[in-house]
């Protein structure tokens, strides 16, 4: 009987407070490089700031340089942050409307 009632009491908070959003791994890593510079942090492997731009979907140049990549990458993850945001509340208001 207690094992029922904690089951359907963990199913009723996981329904209202819901699982936290994570990110995806790519927009993960480019959020952490851009913390990091904003931090003062200096890119010692421009290649590694290339891979994580490219995983993004941006086409980078070998020839690029970082500067132009590290802004272009900050772009895309302020993009990328933007989209989960507006899916998340529109899933947030499907939910509301199912309500009726």
């Amino acid at each position: 009987m207690q094992a029922k009632r904690r089951t359907r009491l963990l199913k009723t908070l996981t329904s209202i407070f819901g699982r936290r959003r994570t990110l995806p791994p790519e927009l993960q890593a480019g959020k952490d490089v851009v913390a990091a510079i904003d931090a003062g942090g200096v890119p010692l492997n421009p290649v590694r700031i290339n891979q994580i731009a490219r995983n993004l979907g941006l086409e980078v140049a070998a020839s690029a340089p970082v500067e132009q990549t590290i802004e272009r990458l900050r772009a895309a993850v302020e993009r990328g942050m933007q989209a989960p945001d507006a899916q998340a509340a529109a899933n947030e208001n499907k939910h509301i409307r199912g309500r009726k």
